[in-house]
């Protein structure tokens, strides 16, 4: 015969009988596995928040150095999505961005990066269409002296490039160079398309900046030189 079952009561009796470590072990444990559950999401969250603040930050910059701008976070999202395309170029399968109008490429940017005086210097560069005339350029983290070196960043000094010129008149890489003082006042009037007034007071980071604007027009020289081919 099966037993009969047991009344309320009786299962109150025997669950007063186990022993009351068992209760508090029980509880701690479901207490440690809600905070870490609370924890990892909140983590989880918080990275994805930080992922994506980098991302538009770097999309900002982006947009700085074609000529294009937006202010809030959405808006930058948008106009990114509607006017930036990314592309991979030359053999090396390197990363470049294109601004385009009504269907058309208005502008080339792709990353920079090198050297400071405390810091690596993480940035882009734009050249319009012909591959040749600066468009912009934007830095987005640095290390550097805040009112010396870290000038960079400010707009006086990114104006500075726009228009410049980064192929010599014999075909060849001319770059960018920055110099020490006023190109106006130090360098020949036929060559100063090619160079721009330096940071007073930030030697070295005025010549990282000069080392990095050769080192990554070097590297995309392919795809512009075959740029130029075809506009001809």
């Amino acid at each position: 015969m099966s037993e009969a079952p047991k009344t309320w009561l009786e299962r109150m009796k025997e669950k007063a009988k186990t022993p009351k470590a068992a209760y508090t072990f029980g509880f701690a444990a479901i207490i440690c596995i809600v905070c870490s559950l609370v924890v990892s999401s909140a983590a989880t969250l918080l990275k994805q928040r930080q992922d994506r603040n980098v991302r538009i930050d770097q999309q900002k910059n982006i947009l700085g150095a074609v000529g294009l701008s937006a202010e809030t976070p959405e808006a930058i999202e948008a106009l990114y999505a509607k006017r930036i395309e990314k592309l991979s170029v030359t053999d090396a399968k390197l990363d470049l961005y294109v601004r385009s109008d009504d269907g058309q490429p208005a502008a080339y940017a792709f990353p920079i990066k090198g050297k400071g005086l405390w810091s690596t210097l993480y940035g882009f560069l734009a050249l319009e269409p012909d591959g040749d005339t600066i468009k912009g350029i934007s830095f987005y983290k640095h290390g550097e002296t805040p009112g010396l070196g870290a000038e960079i960043e400010k707009e006086w000094f990114k104006n500075n490039f726009v228009g410049k010129k980064c192929i010599a008149d014999d075909g060849s890489l001319a770059s960018i160079t920055l110099v020490k003082g006023k190109v106006k006042d130090v360098i020949a009037p036929l060559l100063q398309k090619h160079f721009v007034d330096g940071i007073s007071g930030a030697t070295v980071t005025s010549r990282g900046v000069t080392a990095l604007l050769r080192s990554g027009l070097e590297q995309y020289a392919p795809f512009f030189k075959t740029l130029q081919k075809e506009k001809r």
